[in-house]
């Protein structure tokens, strides 16, 4: 163990700043306030361009739906084929409008960088007069990590020369008693390195309103100090120029509410992390030049690596709780897209700088770990259809939320396309004609489609989806740094290749997985919160088997309702059935750390930052391969470690008073156990996590606790 050197022999300072209180009010979604800030600055002609995004995305769907109505009214449009015909122009508006903002994304990186809010990226770094707090809300995750991500990111803001107008705080939501010892540890030996007198540590003993209830509990005790606070997450990475400039762009602009940075992914080690990182390296910068270029002052807030004005979100953004049940009811789970839509309500601007550089992040090793934080972000987009219709929202706003709940209403109405024109094609195939219909009719009727020309609409759909990523890879190609970091030309075109072949592979499993969240949400399962797992873990195959086995089911009934109709049938819907059928070992292989370090070794699915990585990265890195503090039992832990126990007690916030009657039942019981076990061993063997965790927070409870002989 590190206890040694990590913890201070005197007792720690002061955990807190004093505090500044600040009021949050909550909003009504039906009362709005009024506006409470200067009009926002807006680029030149905002609406023209989003007339040039939605007039593109209207003809591309109209001229397809032209297309696939001929596809299909070849001897009338009977009802099956009419839903047919509205899904498809429903899902194609959606990838067209993915498109057009592509291609406004790909002239805009062509004329140079973004200017957001006049932020240059080449001028020198400028001056502060305020004070801005570095928000880190964590929950259960590693500590040793979060604490060496949280260094290097001090350390970089450090040597820009002005760290004096920054604090920066770890804001705890953690719920595992271990975790939560093991993450004071790790604060206490990253102030031993740093001798900084200006990080602080806050532990909350009810997570309420999980992140968004953190950030603003913080908010309305110490937000007064601060113009702006700088909110990341867990796996949050940004250099102290990029802190700097952010901070700097909210003095000169006083209608900014927020700005949020372009993250780019880092770290990944497996291939399904890989794939990501490289196409969010690759082709997401395209994506958000085309939105911020029509976006204006109307973007969006993604929850973490953004600056935001402490006094915008302390007096627009206090989420209100939804009216009814889980999982619609209840507190907003995917609160930052509501809180931007408030702030802008309010008059405040909301912008985004994708070029600003310097602001990265991780991503879920797996497609399982993945599926898993997924499944919580489409209850939070579904929860926004109780939001979209509240007063006094830019219509701008309302579409980020119905792009929100869009992202996964889409993969149930895929499902559903695919499903019914498979039934068209079986009722061609084994519903004999009806020669004599009810009324009068020359000929019998049956179903008839166009396979001419539903080939070319099949292909101008396909062309669709894989045009973006071409024009991300020529985007990137265009410059020497993303060229070489990339591979070169041969190297970054089969990782283009390759990408596109694997996530062709777990889309229909993805969209059988959204398609059971959205199914479960509307059955009003609740989805939980669960820690974030980011290290990469093998599955078994029985493991694997019990996840995607009913996707395999599927896949072979899809392809045997296709074969028994036409092999060319079959053949049209290989892409969705060879999915399917491939699903464990596509999730296996995509798990596997070997693949993706081989991938790397031989130059495919590479990013610059891992051909010339930043020096915060580096500097992370190194943090995190030190030797960590080994898990222990935290009451075991406390016991052999007096200094650590001393400090935890000084961290410890005092516990609100107890009304007369009340019983904290999990402390009862708690203390109970440990009266019963003759060493603190063995009582922490008995103990629950969360009866570990009501000791840990009661002082009294746990003076008692460590008077019972170690053994």
């Amino acid at each position: 163990m590190h206890d040694a050197v990590a913890i201070r022999p005197e007792p720690p300072r002061p955990s807190l700043p004093p505090e500044r209180p600040l009021a949050m009010p909550e909003q009504s979604l039906w009362r709005p306030a009024g506006a409470a800030a200067p009009r926002p600055e807006r680029p030149p002609r905002t609406w023209l361009r989003r007339l040039v995004v939605f007039g593109g995305t209207a003809l591309l769907t109209a001229g397809a739906a032209h297309e696939m109505y001929q596809v299909l009214q070849v001897q009338g449009l009977t009802p099956p084929e009419a839903t047919v015909l509205g899904l498809f122009v429903s899902l194609f508006a959606w990838i067209a409008f993915s498109l057009v903002s592509s291609v406004v994304g790909f002239v805009a990186i062509l004329a140079g960088p973004d200017r957001t809010l006049g932020i240059d990226t080449a001028a020198a770094l400028p001056e502060l007069t305020t004070r801005t707090a570095v928000l880190l809300p964590t929950y259960n995750e590693d500590p040793h990590r979060v604490m060496s991500r949280l260094q290097a990111i001090f350390e970089s803001i450090a040597e820009t020369g002005r760290l004096a107008h920054f604090d920066v705080f770890v804001l705890s939501d953690t719920t595992d008693p271990d975790v939560w010892i093991r993450e004071e540890a790790a604060f206490l030996a990253l102030l031993g390195r740093t001798g900084a007198d200006n990080i602080y540590y806050r532990h909350r003993r009810e997570n309420v309103a999980r992140k968004a209830g953190n950030i603003a509990e913080w908010t309305t005790r110490f937000g007064g100090a601060y113009a702006h606070m700088l909110v990341l997450d867990a796996d949050s990475l940004m250099t102290g120029d990029t802190v700097v400039r952010l901070a700097a762009a909210m003095e000169r602009h006083r209608s900014a509410g927020l700005i949020q940075t372009f993250p780019v992914v880092l770290n990944g080690t497996t291939l399904f992390a890989r794939i990501q990182q490289f196409a969010g390296r690759v082709y997401g910068p395209l994506i958000a030049r085309g939105i911020a270029w029509w976006h204006g002052a109307e973007s969006n807030y993604w929850g973490h690596n953004a600056i935001i004005r402490v006094e915008a979100f302390a007096g627009q953004a206090g989420l209100p709780l939804l009216k009814g049940r889980k999982p619609f009811g209840g507190h907003i789970l995917s609160h930052d897209f509501v809180e931007a839509a408030l702030m802008r309500r309010a008059g405040w601007g909301v912008h985004m700088a994708p070029s600003l550089g310097g602001s990265f992040e991780e991503c879920p090793p797996s497609l399982t770990e993945y599926a898993i934080r997924d499944r919580r972000w489409c209850q939070g987009n579904l929860q926004h259809l109780g939001v979209l219709p509240a007063r006094g929202l830019h219509w701008v706003s309302r579409l980020h939320l119905l792009t929100g709940i869009g992202s996964y209403i889409t993969s149930p109405l895929w499902l559903v396309f695919l499903l019914v024109g498979l039934l068209i094609a079986l009722q061609a195939q084994f519903v004999k004609p009806e020669y004599f219909p009810s009324g009068f009719s020359l000929f019998p009727q049956w179903p008839a489609q166009d396979p001419v020309r539903a080939a070319w609409v099949f292909a101008g759909t396909m062309g669709i989806l894989v045009v973006p990523k071409l024009l991300g890879w020529i985007a990137a190609m265009a410059r020497t740094s993303e060229r070489r970091g990339t591979g070169g030309v041969v190297r970054s075109f089969v990782s283009v290749v390759l990408e596109t072949f694997v996530t062709s592979l777990i889309a229909p499993i993805m969209m059988l997985l959204q398609s059971r969240a959205v199914g479960e949400i509307l059955l009003g399962r609740d989805a939980g919160w669960q820690a974030q797992q980011r290290d990469a873990a093998h599955a078994g195959f029985g493991l694997l088997t019990r996840l995607y086995g009913w996707h395999v089911v599927l896949g072979l009934l899809l392809g045997g309702a296709a074969y028994a109709v036409s092999a060319p049938l079959l053949l049209w819907m290989t892409p969705v059935v060879v999915g399917l059928v491939l699903a464990i070992p596509t999730v296996a292989v995509t798990s596997s750390e070997r693949v993706g370090r081989g991938l790397r070794r031989i130059g495919l699915l590479l990013i610059p930052e891992e051909r010339d990585p930043p020096a915060v990265l580096v500097r992370a890195q190194e943090l995190a391969a030190a030797p960590a503090d080994p898990e222990a039992p935290a009451l075991l832990r406390l016991a052999a470690n007096p200094a650590l126990l001393e400090a935890h007690l000084a961290l410890l916030e005092d516990k609100p008073a107890r009304r007369k009657g009340d019983v904290e039942v999990p402390l009862v019981v708690a203390l109970a156990r440990v009266a019963d076990a003759d060493t603190l061993a063995e009582a922490a063997t008995l103990l629950t996590p969360k009866e570990t965790f009501s000791i840990l927070a009661d002082r009294r409870a746990l003076a008692e606790a460590m008077r019972t002989p170690r053994g």
